[in-house]
């Protein structure tokens, strides 16, 4: 079934319509015909918050593990045949999804959509403990590359855990602990693939120069045999207070080159016109150059050599605040902490000037637009409101309800929300670097990550 594509306000003329097979697989479609490329995006309604304790990371893993063969594709082979049609490819986990996505040469669009229904309807049959530990080393190795062994490398899994309570399900972020990924088995894994990677728990895009009626052919022939899946149960509820009612603060002594101040502030959900606003205020407040943080730590006080301010958003849990400040020279975290409530106080009393609220809207602008302008940047989008607010046209209007916000949303936003009783705070204090004494690290055993990087 489908319905006719609508132009929605001040989406730019831009359309889609969709469309449901009968074993529930969710079907996106907006043409584009600018240039001879289309973007295939499939989002499957699975990321961390949907894991359990002793068994985080297994969302992520099983990210990696999508491409490591499948029925009629071997090893390497997803890769090897996108890129060799042209193409470009990858895949990533959050807390709320896992998506996998190609731009293809319009030419190949039916091979994208045959390679993504080669993998959701016959993965367990190359799924096989080689393939397992392959990844789970991969997967380990990305984490020392990007979390434990660079500066400041913790701080997201840090402000997450506090941010978010113990048993929450945002309290761990995608990337699991080592722990648990060593814990994961082979059987964890065709157990995960059953459970969350069915047609009735996936939407799939397709964007770009194409032809509907032949598109929607060839997804009816490679994904509809594909039977459907009823065993998947509702992510833990995230539900939270508004605000979390005290400062929580940890303090961490590690090699960095500065000090840094690092907060986050429990925001309204994704989706919501408070969620908007709060987005603006963090967008003047710390959005670029022109922001006041920018303005008054790094130009003025000079105090800071780095300040910003941006929005996690989040639907099933509050959204983030996120503020990032690196220290100049030998000041101490305190005295930035205290300029920034001041100008959080300031603005939370007086809101945006006009011209600030003018540039912080455009700004928004630009950034939709520049996403809703590239056939996978769409593509996402569209997936993104299907699964986590049932409704992929919210995309098109998207920059309508941003330019619709009022100063005085703004200002409220701030005012119930950038308070110091409602942020987890995390301080940066260098140590200095542990002297060598010449001593040669043992390092049997250890295997440099392969294959891309996803």
């Amino acid at each position: 079934m489908g319905h006719t594509a609508t132009a929605q306000a001040g989406s730019g003329g831009l359309t889609a319509t969709e469309h449901r097979l009968a074993n529930g697989l969710r079907v996106v479609l907006s043409e584009d015909h600018l240039t001879p490329v289309a973007a295939v995006c499939l989002w499957y309604d699975v990321g961390s918050r949907h894991e359990v304790k002793g068994r985080t990371g297994l969302a992520h893993l099983f990210e990696h593990l999508m491409f490591q063969g499948s029925g009629q594709v071997k090893g390497n082979g997803h890769f090897e045949l996108v890129q060799g049609a042209g193409g470009s490819l990858n895949g990533t986990t959050s807390f709320e999804r896992t998506n996998y996505f190609e731009t293809m040469p319009t030419h190949q669009v039916e091979l994208a959509l045959w390679l993504e229904a080669d993998r959701m309807g016959s993965l367990l049959a190359a799924l096989d403990e080689e393939s397992m530990e392959n990844q789970r080393d991969v997967v380990k190795n990305e984490r020392r590359q990007r979390y434990d062994n660079v500066p400041y490398g913790t701080a997201f899994e840090k402000l997450t855990a506090l941010a978010y309570p113990e048993g929450h399900p945002y309290h761990h972020t995608p990337i699991g602990s080592m722990a648990d990924l060593d814990a994961a088995t082979l059987e964890d894994a065709r157990a995960f693939f059953r459970t969350y990677y069915a047609p009735n728990n996936a939407v799939l895009s397709i964007v770009g120069d194409i032809d509907p009626e032949q598109t929607l052919a060839w997804v009816e022939k490679y994904f509809g045999s594909i039977p459907s899946h009823d065993g998947k149960q509702p992510p833990r509820d995230g539900t939270l207070p508004e605000i979390i009612g005290e400062q929580l603060r940890e303090v961490v002594h590690e090699e960095v080159p500065a000090r840094a101040l690092m907060a986050a502030y429990r925001l309204p959900h994704d989706g919501t016109r408070a969620c908007d606003a709060a987005d603006l205020a963090l967008t003047v407040l710390g959005g670029g150059e022109s922001s006041r943080l920018h303005n008054r730590l790094v130009r003025r006080d000079r105090t800071a050599v780095a300040a910003g301010f941006g929005l996690l958003r989040l639907a099933g849990a509050p959204s983030l605040g996120w503020l990032d400040v690196k220290t100049s020279g030998g000041v101490e975290v305190e005295q930035i902490e205290a300029a920034v409530d001041e100008e959080l106080a300031r603005f939370a009393a007086e809101g945006p000037t006009p011209e600030e609220m003018e540039r912080a809207q455009a700004q928004l602008e630009r950034e939709w637009l520049d996403r809703l302008g590239t056939v996978a940047g769409r593509a996402d989008e569209l997936c993104r409101y299907a699964v986590l607010f049932g409704d992929p046209q919210l995309a098109l209007s998207a920059v309508g309800r941003v330019l619709d916000i009022t100063a005085e949303e703004v200002r409220e936003a701030a005012r119930a929300a950038l308070r110091p009783d409602n942020r987890a705070v995390l301080v940066y204090e260098p140590i200095e670097p542990a002297e060598d004494d010449g001593a040669v690290e043992d390092t049997a055993g250890t295997e440099a990550p392969e294959g891309a990087d996803k």
